[in-house]
């Protein structure tokens, strides 16, 4: 066997990221939760006999992968490589050795070849129930928030464990589902375990080391050149968001020294009573991602790629939280992160970064219960993904109803209404939500829900950006806040457990993104396009832009 070439090793990279790109696609296509088979929210990746990651598939999630790159090596510590075997498949849903809360179920299978062990496929999914309060923000501790798996083994050589299958399933509403799911997970990475075997035969080679250094120190090399470009210095960004039960002030300070970007959050609001909380490991893949897109967005996304970028949070504060903290939508704050992390590096870099946007999803869970108890209807669990808009860039509008920075799709109402009692009355674009600027904030949307003749239901808010809009950049104005009502006018909570009764309709008014630039700026043949597209309001345009149609 002859000592692969640059070339060979530039060959096999680009074949690496379809194997990773057929891992996760194995899994959306024989997942159980919408979370996973509609939107997408999962990660999938390879990594090398050190635990490194070395290719992430296009696929999934910021939060999830990034998270992955260090869970990988909690598997290592906890398990050892000695004792995993061919066969093996081993889990947690652990949120601070895995992705951050306990929704998120992580699966890791140990790659052997010729006898030998060569490295790791693994993989994240959100799951729709995992017990306790269900998925929402009420918990006061993460033992209210469901079922914690430590790390441990799934399957044991090709065995699975019986007894944690009857656990799990003892412990969730939707135990066929949340048990698929996890089945789902293991055939995803023996997915990308066949692959992987087949270019190894096709390239004569029998283990990662050598493409793994490849790839690590090209993408570590080309990060630290892209960094080594910014100016140098130290800048701060502070950010006022909405909470729980009080206002929380985010804090970033960025200091720029060489080829090395530092990251640090002290000042940042302390833990919360409930579970609006993130584990640092979470608050680290949504900085490290913020800064990567904006410095090196080119470089593909590896242990090498992220080694760069230095990131740390004063534990027990909101974007650090310790055990046993409730973190059951840690994504709340973990999606703003970006925004903070960018507001100190549009100091930097002007005119590179966009203005704040609604980030967080406005993801919904739906406890659907028959009005009548003794009707012998059945329970249902609804999970909804939704999205306001993003804040524009500079010369760029904003993009509408999009998920910035978490990446995943919104579920389609049909997809919805088919696995719970609800009704989706209305989804459309929020016309005048979109920040004024010289280039003007995505919009958010109007979503209206209901529950099915015979049912009524339970929701848990989780949504941010009612308070406290997100802001325009370089004179441009706030996005529209969110707001949280019944279509009589009711208004309801923007985060916690609240009840619709049948025959009541849900409004969910989607938050929008900031402007960039002085809205003096947009022309006028824009600001026309914007009212004939009903982007924006009349009223809006003569307020905002001092323009009336002639």
């Amino acid at each position: 066997m002859t000592t692969p070439s640059t070339i060979d090793f530039q060959i096999m990279w680009n074949r690496l990221i379809a194997v990773v790109e057929e891992q996760a696609t194995t899994l959306i296509r024989t997942a159980f939760s919408t979370s996973v088979r509609e939107a997408g929210d999962l990660s999938a990746g390879l990594f090398d006999r050190q635990a490194r990651m070395i290719a992430q598939a296009v696929t999934g999630t910021p939060g999830h992968v990034n998270a992955m790159a260090e869970s990988v090596t909690h598997f290592v510590t906890e398990i050892g490589a000695e004792d995993m075997f061919e066969g093996d498949v081993l889990i947690t849903n652990d949120p601070w050795l895995g992705t951050g809360h306990l929704h998120d179920i992580t699966i890791v299978t140990p790659v052997f070849r010729r006898g030998a062990h060569i490295g790791y496929f693994a993989c994240t999914a959100h799951v729709v129930d995992i017990g306790g309060r269900g998925f929402g923000p009420d918990g006061t501790e993460v033992f209210e928030e469901g079922l914690l798996i430590p790390i441990m083994k799934f399957a044991d050589r090709g065995q699975v464990s019986k007894d944690l299958l009857r656990l799990i399933r003892a412990n969730v509403r939707t135990p066929d589902q949340t048990v698929g799911d996890i089945y789902s997970l293991a055939a995803c990475n023996e997915a990308g375990d066949r692959r992987l075997q087949a270019m190894l035969d096709e390239f004569g080679i029998d283990d990662l080391d050598g493409l793994s250094d490849f790839i690590i120190e090209t993408s570590r090399a080309a990060t630290r050149a892209a960094i080594a470009a910014v100016p140098d210095g130290t800048f701060t960004h502070t950010m006022q968001v909405d909470g729980y039960e009080a206002p929380v002030h985010l804090a970033v300070r960025l200091d720029i020294s060489g080829d090395k970007v530092r990251a640090d959050f002290a000042g940042t609001s302390g833990m919360s009573r409930f579970g609006v909380n993130c584990p640092e490991v979470y608050t680290r893949a949504y900085a490290c991602y913020g800064l990567k897109c904006a410095i090196a967005p080119q470089v593909p996304n590896n242990t090498g790629s992220l080694e760069p970028f230095h990131v740390t949070a004063p534990e027990g504060c909101i974007l650090a939280a310790k055990r046993p903290a409730p973190v059951s939508v840690r994504h709340v704050m973990g999606h703003l992160v970006p925004d903070v992390v960018l507001g100190a590096l549009h100091q930097a870099l002007p005119d590179t970064v966009p203005a704040e946007g609604a980030s967080a999803l406005w993801n919904i869970q739906i406890s659907s219960r028959a009005s009548d108890p003794n009707s012998g209807l059945p329970n249902r669990e609804v999970l909804m993904f939704n999205s306001g808009g993003t804040g524009a860039r500079a010369g760029v509008d904003g993009l509408s109803a999009t998920a910035f920075p978490s990446g995943v799709s919104t579920m389609s109402v049909e997809a919805t209404e088919q696995v719970g009692p609800i009704i989706v009355w209305r989804k459309d674009l929020r016309a005048g939500s979109g920040g004024a600027g010289t280039t003007r904030g995505g919009l958010g949307q109007t979503i209206e829900i209901a529950p099915r003749a015979g049912y009524d239901f339970y929701f848990n808010a989780m949504f941010d950006r009612v308070q406290n809009p997100a802001q325009g950049r370089n004179g441009g104005m706030p996005g529209g806040a969110g707001r949280v009502t019944l279509t009589d006018g009711t208004e309801l909570r923007a985060k916690g457990r609240q009840f619709v009764k049948s025959g009541q309709r849900l409004r969910l008014s989607l938050p929008g993104g900031g402007g960039y630039g002085p809205p003096a700026g947009r022309t006028r043949e824009r600001i026309a396009e914007d009212l004939a597209a009903g982007f924006i309001t009349p009223e809006q345009a003569k307020a905002d832009y001092g323009y009336e149609e002639e």
